[in-house]
């Protein structure tokens, strides 16, 4: 039996609809479950049991657990990189990268399960065996860049002064965001995140600022 063109058309639709439901389904589920347990401590079976289908069925969807990892990592990172550019797509430069910092790190402050999921993530991922190992390394190493560049593109527009440490800067920023994370989980939300963070960046401005 075949179907007219259109109503193929339109079967195909409400299949690629349903797949892309049932997808970001599985992702939000796993999630939560890797959020609370971690990646070695979520099974296949777990998340399936949880989504309301067969394990086959989410095998459809993201064949190993390993693909299943880097699919939640890569959708974190693409809400999450959508704070860090302009509207025409550009990374944001100078004093404006740090001001969508803040902006990030008060997203996060009303994420738990977001920076459970991360904390955890980076604490696994220190095994070198572990899936996720590359990608903390090179996690670690685009946001060195991306805050080095923002901080030369500062100084070579007068925002930021000439003798501003950039790699320092960058690395020390980082590692306040990571251990801000840790201390705000540590203290079931009562430390101010953002406001601590804003602070820092306030720190920065009034030593490295032109004018």
């Amino acid at each position: 039996m075949s179907f007219p063109h259109h109503q193929r058309r339109t079967l195909t639709d409400r299949t690629s609809v349903a797949g892309d439901e049932a997808r970001a389904r599985i992702l939000g589920i796993a999630f939560e479950m890797m959020a609370e347990k971690g990646y070695r401590g979520t099974s296949i079976a777990q998340v399936a049991a949880r989504a309301g289908i067969s394990q086959s069925g989410l095998l459809h969807h993201f064949p190993s657990k390993q693909a299943l990892l880097i699919a939640v990592i890569d959708h974190r990172q693409e809400v999450d990189s959508r704070l860090l550019v302009d509207a025409d797509g550009a990374l944001l430069y100078g004093w404006t990268a740090f001001a969508s910092l803040i902006e990030l790190v008060r997203r996060d402050s009303a994420r738990p399960q977001v920076v459970r999921m991360f904390v955890t993530l980076c604490a696994e991922a220190m095994d070198p065996e572990h899936p996720a190992h590359d990608w903390i390394q090179e996690h670690y190493a685009d946001g060195e860049r991306t805050l080095t560049a923002a901080i030369d593109a500062g100084v070579a527009d007068g925002s930021m002064r000439a003798d501003m440490p950039a790699i320092t800067i960058a690395r020390l920023t980082l590692s306040i965001m990571a251990g801000l994370q840790l201390q705000w989980l540590a203290s079931e939300g009562r430390l101010d995140m953002a406001g601590e963070f804003e602070a820092y960046v306030a720190h920065l401005r009034r030593t490295w600022a032109v004018g």
